[in-house]
């Protein structure tokens, strides 16, 4: 038994060394887990710090996209308003242009430098340029002599647009027996096709004051040039 017990005793002391080995080598695991523990936290902070700072750079973007977006609009819109102004002035220098054409053509054709007709076919297509209708020229013949006082030739302009009749003296100028002419005219028409016209107007630069007071009596429309018409 004595020698039963050494061994047994040998054989503890085996076991506490390799315990006390063990012990150690668990220390050595939880400092090794602590230092893994640390290091981890530390990443985690890092990337916590990378994902703040990503985002404040997207944010950062995110405002000067905006910006630049803002500031690409307004100055579209500013471009866009220059543009409508440029147009506005090019529209206006070319009414401008056409009514001072129109005022040397009624001119002209006053003083025989060039033909009536000349004159009328440049107001037509101003008309037909600026409102989009069309001016057909309607010509007939009074046997009866009614227009006139003998049988004559009879010419005006007819626009039909959006279903009205409108009946149309275009003349380099307008005299008190033009405008009774017209107005004889205009009755002559209505009888040869059975239909009034809606609207009966007058376009010359030269329009005689003496005409003015029958025109606004035979509701007759005088004005001084193409563009001012209103469709």
């Amino acid at each position: 038994w004595a020698a039963q017990e050494k061994k047994w005793e040998a054989q503890e002391k085996k076991w506490e060394a390799q315990e006390k080995k063990w012990e150690a080598q668990e220390k050595k695991w939880e400092a090794q887990e602590k230092k893994w523990e640390d290091q981890e936290k530390k990443w985690e902070a890092w990337e916590k710090k990378w994902e703040n700072e990503r985002k404040e750079q997207e944010k950062k973007w995110e405002d000067w996209e905006k910006k630049w977006e803002n500031e690409r609009k307004e100055q579209e819109k500013k471009w866009q308003e220059n543009q409508r102004v440029i147009n506005e002035m090019l529209h206006s220098i070319k009414k401008l242009h056409q009514k001072h054409e129109s005022t040397i053509g009624a001119l002209g054709s006053r003083w025989g430098l060039h033909s009536e007709s000349a004159f009328r076919n440049g107001l037509k297509s101003i008309l037909e340029d600026s409102f989009g209708v069309s001016v057909d020229r309607y010509q007939d013949y009074d046997h009866e002599g009614t227009v006139f006082g003998r049988p004559d030739q009879v010419e005006l302009d007819v626009i039909i647009h959006n279903g009205t009749l409108i009946l149309c003296e275009i003349k380099s100028s307008m005299s008190k027996s033009d405008l009774y002419s017209f107005w004889r005219k205009k009755n002559f028409y209505e009888a040869k096709h059975s239909r009034k016209a809606d609207r009966t107007i007058v376009i010359s630069p030269m329009i005689d004051d003496r005409a003015r007071n029958p025109a606004r009596e035979l509701n007759i429309e005088l004005f001084g040039y193409a563009d001012d018409v209103e469709f």
